[in-house]
């Protein structure tokens, strides 16, 4: 950072946002965390991460700026990005200079069932934020898409020039939606938008709907596993370490009008652009929990791809950075949390 900011980090009680908050706070920043911590999956898990930044969940009220008892820095809201009167309210009185908006319904399959929470998070949520940085001038909106928007691409690896209209989710076609949504903000109002396109995120503290999240704990308990596309799948994993680092170089690289671009809005690929087999996964896992895994190899779901890659290029130019933790350092480093955490028995797993 190359000077004191007023950040607003939306979803940090999310897994990226943990990870971005507990960074973001050894610098000389103030930062304000805000999450509905709504019960997608267990709300223990995001009181575990609340309670490492400082904050008891069973005390705080909504709508009701409370700061944390390890850091100064740091303050938590607990809001709901649908409220725009609260919202607007929050904008009006903290002055933010930055907002990284990381607050998202996410899950692919989940959009199947569920599409309404999607349409309220991901398109009026991210609505009432474009509006709160267009009326208070916001420096620089950084905003969470995702590799989804690439759908069904056939050119690999993705890059952020490839067309992104064919999106196979619905859960992709609110990030599409984003996408577009930033960019007529961006063009309207000179407002500098920088989107992320994160390939498959993973480490501690992560989601439980995630594939290595889920397969832990399924060869922990000797339950079987669902492998999609009898196994038939490449992801471009990218530990989470790397996507904080890649977030904190990109808040100070706002778009420019000036910089070759009519419009100050960028997107950027975030991905380790080293796709493995779904099964090398299941391999590692195997061998950090010691035990073999049961396989229900089963067909291709609605609304997945067998393929993502990411093409990091842009990333590299603009921040003199790129991700690289191998799939077997990052896993190790989640397993150990994985296997601390619960053996404490903090929570169960659910």
């Amino acid at each position: 950072m190359n000077k004191l900011k007023r950040i607003l980090i939306t979803g940090s009680a999310g897994f990226i946002g943990h990870h971005l908050l507990l960074a973001l706070s050894e610098l000389p920043v103030t930062i304000v965390g805000l999450d509905s911590v709504n019960d997608y999956y267990d709300p223990q898990l995001k009181a575990g991460r609340l309670h490492l930044q400082g904050f008891d969940l069973d005390l705080i009220k909504y709508n009701t700026l409370t700061v944390s008892q390890g850091k100064a820095n740091i303050s938590f809201i607990k809001l709901d990005l649908t409220d725009e009167p609260a919202l607007t309210t929050l904008f009006q009185e903290q002055d933010f200079d930055v907002v990284i908006h990381l607050a998202a319904q996410a899950g692919v399959r989940h959009s199947l069932k569920d599409p309404k929470s999607y349409v309220a998070s991901n398109l009026v949520g991210f609505a009432n934020i474009l509006e709160c940085c267009r009326h208070f001038k916001i420096k620089h909106l950084l905003f969470a898409s995702s590799s989804s928007v690439y759908g069904n691409n056939q050119k690999i690896p993705f890059s952020v020039q490839d067309r992104t209209d064919t999106p196979v989710s619905f859960y992709a076609a609110t990030k599409k939606a984003n996408e577009v949504m930033a960019h007529s903000y961006a063009h309207l109002y000179q407002l500098p938008i920088t989107g992320m396109r994160f390939f498959t995120v993973y480490g501690p503290w992560g989601r439980p709907d995630m594939a290595y999240f889920s397969f832990a704990k399924a060869i922990q308990e000797q339950t079987p596993i669902k492998i999609y596309n009898h196994g038939n799948m490449l992801r471009d994993f990218t530990y989470v370490d790397d996507v904080i680092q890649s977030i904190i170089r990109l808040v100070d690289l706002p778009p420019k009008a000036e910089e070759g671009r009519v419009v100050p809005y960028k997107l950027f690929n975030i991905g380790n652009s080293q796709p493995e087999h779904l099964m090398e996964l299941v391999t590692i896992l195997e061998r950090l929990l010691q035990k073999k895994a049961i396989l229900d190899l089963q067909p291709m779901p609605p609304g997945d791809v067998p393929a993502t890659f990411a093409d990091v290029q842009d990333l590299i130019d603009a921040t003199d950075f790129r991700p690289l933790t191998s799939l077997e350092t990052g896993l190790t480093h989640f397993i150990k949390w994985y296997t601390s955490y619960y053996q404490k028995q903090f929570l169960t797993v659910s």
